[in-house]
């Protein structure tokens, strides 16, 4: 299909129409707010005649669910969830305007346009092609759409599922963003299923030392900011051993033949791996970088507080002990303050649900490979595993290989191209019919 051709296709429109809603999430309960963007998606699903759950859990935090009855009601249900938010964006930083949906060289730019906009576009219109058609998924599907997912789901996800478990009734696996995605590694296409993601912990690192004149001769073990800058340099230089788990294990064995590596090295063999390097290489270890510093209020004047936020990912069940070790490298004089932490989950990398999603892109792409990961990031199947519910990352989309998509999560110039969301839809819509 030619791009004005792909232009009119509905999953290219509403990804358009919902990168126009600027919902940017500054995290600590600062957002523009996801109401008009979720109402709009909600005006979507009542068109075919479902019925809408809609909450708030603050002021214009909206979220909803809607529950399609399947064809075989035997069969344990599945949560189909996006979220509506994004993460702010300068537009100066930007080669164009963020928030209007421009095409060009075969892509929609904006934020959203990756994580997650594009999946929320391919979700709706997957399931109004099935309405179409007269058809129906194979079993029920309980589609979500939260707010706050780029705050840890705090005013989304985890409220849904504190404040109303029961519209989750019955499922037993879900599937959300960040997987399902092509990259080329050596010189195949494989696609990326994440079947887990890491625990999450936002800290804060705090220093407290006597204010003072900025002209003073002050040792810098007793400058809030030098005392701070060391232990951030410390953590920032530990290095966090490798493991592996189930899905690693794998991954770094279906890696390793395709690249035709020796796979008793992991991190080389993600080292390797192309675009996706930047993921794969997180998803073998602790991860925890410096994101946001605060000291001062003027410029002759020594603070008597330093903070810096870090945002930790380790291994489900081992945050406790990297809390402990964090202490350690930043020394006693600093303190450490939990933000937010959450918990990680692994789903099995086989089975119905990862049979059925390899059986729906090689529909569409013959002879694909599909290879598990573990995501060094989280989404909102944190909040659904709490309820016992199996998350995976399913976002179809067919990629050039020069297109550095993982790169762009949180980035400049966020770009889909427009065929791998026409692409995405037709996979998706193929999946939840035959899963």
């Amino acid at each position: 299909m030619t791009d004005d051709t792909l232009l009119h296709d509905p999953t290219v429109e509403l990804t358009r129409e919902l990168i126009r809603f600027d919902t940017s999430n500054y995290g600590e309960g600062k957002s523009k707010g996801e109401t008009e963007c979720a109402e709009f998606l909600a005006a979507r699903f009542e068109k075919l005649g479902l019925t809408i759950d809609m909450f708030e859990s603050a002021p214009r935090r909206t979220s909803f669910v809607t529950r399609i009855e399947g064809t075989d009601r035997s069969k344990p249900a599945l949560v189909v969830h996006g979220h509506t938010d994004v993460v702010p964006a300068d537009p100066a930083q930007w080669s164009v305007n963020p928030f209007e949906a421009v095409v060009k060289d075969g892509c929609v730019w904006g934020r959203g346009a990756v994580d997650m906009k594009n999946m929320d576009a391919m979700i709706v219109t997957a399931i109004e092609e099935i309405f179409a058609n007269g058809q129906r998924p194979s079993r029920d599907l309980i589609v979500a759409m939260f707010a706050d997912e780029e705050n840890g789901g705090q005013f989304g996800s985890h409220y849904a599922v504190r404040e109303r478990p029961e519209l989750f009734k019955g499922a037993t696996t879900a599937i959300s963003e960040v997987g399902g995605y092509s990259v080329t590694i050596g010189d195949e296409r494989a696609y990326l299923v994440q079947t887990g993601e890491k625990a999450m912990l936002w800290i804060k690192l705090r220093v407290h030392k006597p204010a003072g004149h900025g002209s003073r001769v002050v040792p810098a073990e007793q400058n809030a900011i030098s005392t701070l800058a060391r232990a951030i340099a410390r953590l920032a230089e530990h290095e966090w051993p490798i493991m592996l788990n189930d899905t690693t294990e794998r991954m770094v064995r279906e890696l390793a033949e395709l690249l035709k590596m020796d796979p008793s090295d992991p991190q080389k063999i993600a080292e390797n791996s192309g675009k996706a390097a930047g993921f794969l290489t997180a998803s073998l270890r602790t991860t925890s970088n410096p994101t946001m510093l605060q000291a001062g209020y003027k410029h002759n004047v020594i603070p008597e507080e330093a903070t810096v936020a870090i945002d930790v990912r380790p291994f489900p069940g081992k945050e406790d002990e990297i809390l402990r070790e964090i202490q350690q490298i930043v020394g006693d004089e600093v303190e450490i303050e939990v933000s937010w932490r959450d918990v990680g989950a692994e789903a099995p990398a086989s089975g119905p649900l990862f049979d059925a999603a390899v059986t729906a892109l090689r529909k569409h792409d013959p002879g694909a490979r599909v290879i598990p990961y573990f995501l060094s990031a989280g989404t909102d199947n944190k909040a659904l595993s709490k309820l016992g519910i199996h998350g995976y990352g399913f976002a179809p989309l067919k990629l050039p290989a020069e297109l550095d998509f993982p790169g762009m999560f949180h980035g400049i110039d966020e770009r889909v191209p427009l065929d791998a969301l026409v692409f995405g839809r037709h996979v998706l819509r193929d999946f939840l019919l035959e899963y």
